[in-house]
């Protein structure tokens, strides 16, 4: 081998080492647990739905992928501690609901911007819910609250799993049929319902936490905010199909803080579309009507933009403000 020869061998040698580092780095994550943060109480369907997907992911990854609740202020806790605090190295990432844009609209100075402040890696779910009473109440759909409220001003109060989360579609409800009546926030689904079992508010409009309750008949269904009626739920009016021209279903996904390497992103993506079109995972959804909504880390991020200025605008129209 004479001297040209072997320094372009060693140029070429040095050049695929190069090239195999980024691979080599990324084949070492992960390599310790991932945190997910899912900014409500446990035992709610976001947190039950986060749960299932995040077993199936961690077996695709090969770590433990460990759900921590950080419930309170509308469910934005986990977009603000990574906004703030959160490493871009993908190990703490979090559920992202509708708070995430909502909030800082609402607020002179907004503690995170939606647009700057995360990665976005993939959309999951979308929420079936909807309004609930007690089996004693004598109200059979939504128009039966209407009236009732029409003939009762402010004194009809229901419950939310937050501020500024259910109640917002309810306050559009409010606008358009003309009538007022008390959201009472609550720090997740569980708490909300447990005060409606209680008899402490009037009807519980919540996601679809309360969807096994309905059918061993511990709370009546009087409406649904889909734009189709519920799989398991088929004699349950949607809000339109009684009048009301309101819609509810949101989607969430998971993103991580800013920075956050695309090789990372890539590899969470991966094991979280598997995790979401795992049998499992699907058995889970479909006990609480969550439909599937896929979207890629791109497609993600697009949508994430648009429900953006969505945000904003419903808070200009409602005129909401944060508490």
């Amino acid at each position: 081998m004479d001297g040209s020869t072997g320094r372009r061998l060693m140029l070429a040698i040095s050049g695929a080492a190069m090239l195999a580092r980024p691979a080599l780095a990324q084949s070492r994550y992960p390599d310790r647990s991932i945190r997910v943060l899912v900014p409500w109480t446990p035992g709610g369907a976001t947190d039950i739905q986060m749960r299932s997907i995040c077993d199936q992911a961690s077996r695709r990854l090969g770590q433990p992928v460990v759900v921590e609740n950080k419930p309170g202020a509308s469910g934005t806790l986990g977009a603000l501690y990574m906004a703030r605090e959160g490493r871009p190295d993908g190990y703490t990432i979090g559920q992202m609901p509708n708070g995430t844009f909502r909030m800082p609209a609402m607020t002179e100075r907004p503690q995170w911007d939606p647009m700057r402040d995360f990665s976005w890696i993939i959309r999951l779910v979308g929420y079936m819910g909807g309004v609930v009473v007690r089996p004693d109440s004598p109200w059979r759909d939504m128009r039966d609250v209407v009236a009732y409220a029409r003939a009762n001003p402010g004194k009809i109060s229901y419950g939310t799993p937050g501020a500024n989360t259910t109640d917002v579609q309810m306050t559009r409800f409010a606008r358009l049929a003309g009538i007022d009546w008390v959201p009472v926030p609550f720090r997740g689904a569980a708490p909300n319902l447990q005060a409606l079992l209680s008899g402490d508010i009037h009807f519980s409009a919540e996601t679809s936490a309360w969807a096994d309750m309905a059918l061993e008949g511990q709370v009546r269904v009087l409406g649904v905010w889909m734009s189709e009626r519920a799989a398991r739920f088929p004699e349950v009016l949607t809000f339109r199909e009684q009048g009301f021209d309101v819609l509810g279903e949101s989607t969430y996904g998971v993103a991580g803080p800013r920075g956050m390497d695309p090789g990372v992103v890539r590899i969470l993506h991966d094991a979280f579309k598997e995790a979401l079109y795992d049998p499992a995972h699907l058995a889970t959804i479909a006990r609480f009507d969550m439909p599937v909504r896929y979207l890629g880390t791109e497609d993600y991020a697009t949508a994430a933009m648009l429900q953006n200025e969505e945000e904003k605008r419903t808070v200009q129209e409602l005129g909401l403000r944060a508490s």
